[in-house]
């Protein structure tokens, strides 16, 4: 049997629900796909023994998949799964934005993050987002065009992550994008959708308006589109490596892009993009319920930090007894996002410029304190920050960042227990709307604060020279004995953290599987008010938590959570909001 047949053969029996798993049945990669969406709106995860991807298109699923049933590693897949992805979501993700890994090793049992997040270039200054009064700038004002673009880092992550566990030859695993680039694909419903909301904007530029918008009209749904701008791109990043972004004529691109944006140029510069490193940071675990290690990302993201202090504050709480029907279990999850919320805006921000409490926002003490809050059986009447200890004091201000959500998630577990979990992200629906090298560039500098100080004092996440915005994006690994039972994340913004968070709280509280924690209706409290997800179970709660004291707003929410659980075998989960699927094998 040849390689790619026999590729096939492990995808079709592994793109089954538990029960049809002993009944694999072969057919082509697209009626496949099309099990995969039914099974997941039915509700069920997929199964498999030995590997398992999750990610939010079914194009760039197929071809980690293939390199996974190939012997690849989850490193080797992350690196097509997120070339596809800049092509055919482009208004999510891409070569021009960045990224958080969290990365499992089988064979030494550690837990590796790394910090793809885009820099400010080093002629920002901290009024960057303000005007000549030094008001902060409207939110589009500053995002479309050039002065959003921070250095563009995804393709630093992809390199370094190869580097270090790839086994797969590097030229090989662009070929499936380069591909679809080359010859085309079909626009989907989630694309052209982004389009058609965001048309006006496109149009701003010449290049990126013939793209997307050509003659004036908005790319459809099953449109038949081309990028030979991206395979070139593609091609020279497959024979030279990451380099070829950070130096060079495409280098030249991206600032030339940047520097001439008519009506609102940036200040990137080629020294940025051939300073620009992915770092190695420190992961963030908490324990849960004694015998689970919850493993995200460390500041500049500020999911790992947030999410385990929810966790913390709600663990004294009985909520596998309380169960997820119940306004209980909400009232104290809701008030824990809040108090979390709370520190996260004083006190994250990049800590190679910031000095951020780690252990003191996690100590048991301070995690004793806060939950004492959540004993009065109402809503929490105020929030403020808490006092965690400081290895060394400083006063900061509450942030004032804006933060909206259009970025992707993937899941990935290889045949050797290698574990992957990558949140991406362009920031806001394409980006900055700047295109170089037939991919968007993204708008990551708003999420700095527009503000620098307030009452007279700095905002911990205000912009600087070189320095890396804050990020809600909360890629995660939980394990127990040491091993991932669970691999999880979702774009949403800030909304993120507590997506991930209700996740993990319906896995390993409720007992619910990797697909149920994930289509189960969403209900997220950030700054005050608790949002639930409009037409779903969870308007039931909406008079319980209001007799509590929340003020419940009732409105669409769309996370895009990918996970896998591992036990015996491996289930796959893909959030039935957005367009991804599992597969395994």
């Amino acid at each position: 049997m040849s390689l790619s047949r026999f590729a096939l053969f492990l995808i079709v029996c592994a793109t089954l629900t538990p029960a049809q798993a002993d009944q694999p049945v072969l057919g082509d990669i697209s009626a496949l796909a099309q099990q995969a969406l039914e099974a997941k709106h039915r509700g069920e995860p997929v199964a498999a023994k030995n590997w398992m991807i999750s990610a939010a298109n079914p194009l760039a699923v197929e071809a980690g998949a293939e390199v996974l049933a190939s012997g690849g590693t989850a490193a080797d897949a992350m690196v097509a799964v997120q070339a596809v992805l800049g092509l055919v979501e482009p208004q999510s993700s891409g070569l021009g934005g960045g990224a958080f890994l969290v990365w499992y090793d089988a064979a030494t049992g550690e837990v590796t993050t790394l910090d793809g997040r885009e820099t400010a270039p080093l002629a920002a200054t901290p009024r960057l987002f303000q005007d000549e009064k030094g008001e902060p700038l409207k939110f589009f004002d500053a995002v479309v065009g050039g002065r959003s673009v921070g250095t563009p880092a995804t393709p630093a992550l992809m390199q370094e992550a190869h580097n270090r566990w790839g086994k797969t030859e590097w030229n090989t695993l662009f070929s499936k994008a380069k591909s679809l680039a080359s010859g085309g694909f079909a626009v989907s419903d989630r694309m052209a959708n982004s389009i058609a909301w965001d048309a006006e904007r496109l149009q701003r530029f010449p290049d990126t308006a013939a793209y997307f918008v050509p003659n004036g009209t908005p790319l459809k749904a099953g449109d038949h589109l081309k990028n030979p701008a991206y395979a070139a791109t593609l091609d020279a990043f497959a024979t030279n490596g990451a380099d070829v972004f950070y130096t060079g004529p495409l280098a030249q691109e991206i600032v030339t892009r940047v520097q001439t944006a008519k009506g609102n140029p940036g200040v990137l510069s080629l020294t940025d993009l051939a300073i620009y490193r992915a770092k190695e940071r420190a992961p963030v675990c908490v324990t849960y319920r004694i015998v689970f290690e919850v493993c995200g990302m460390g500041p500049p993201s500020s999911g790992g930090l947030t999410v385990g202090q929810i966790l913390k504050l709600v663990e004294p709480f009985d909520l596998p007894a309380l169960g997820p029907d119940n306004p209980e279990s909400w009232r104290v999850i809701g008030a824990a996002s809040r108090l979390a919320f709370a520190d996260r805006g004083r006190y994250m921000a990049d800590e190679d410029f910031v000095p951020v409490p780690r252990q003191g926002l996690l100590a048991a003490s301070y995690m004793a304190e806060r939950a004492e809050l959540l004993k009065t059986g109402k809503a929490l009447s105020e929030v403020s920050p808490g006092t965690p200890e400081f290895d060394h004091t400083r006063l900061w201000a509450d942030d004032a960042s804006i933060e909206f959500p259009s970025t992707s998630h993937f899941s990935i577990v290889d045949s050797y227990g290698n574990a992957l979990s990558m949140t991406t992200t362009v920031e806001n629906v394409f980006g900055s709307r700047l295109m170089a090298g037939g991919f968007i560039l993204n708008n990551e500098l708003t999420d700095f604060s527009f503000r620098s100080h307030r009452d007279g004092h700095p905002i911990a996440n205000r912009v600087e020279p070189g320095k890396r915005p804050r990020s809600s994006m909360s890629p995660t690994i939980v394990l127990k004995d040491g091993k991932p039972v669970l691999v999880i994340g979702s774009p949403g913004g800030s909304r993120i953290i507590g997506f991930t968070a209700q996740t993990i709280i319906a896995h390993l509280d409720w007992g619910m599987d990797v697909q149920a924690a994930i289509s189960m209706p969403r209900l997220v409290n950030r700054y005050g008010p608790y949002e639930l997800e409009a037409l779903t179970s969870a308007e039931a709660l909406k008079a319980p938590l209001e007799e509590m004291g929340f003020e419940v707003k009732l409105k669409p929410i769309t996370s895009g959570l990918h996970g896998i659980s591992i036990g015996e075998g491996l289930l796959g989960g893909a959030d039935p909001r957005r367009e991804g699927i599992a597969l395994g094998g």
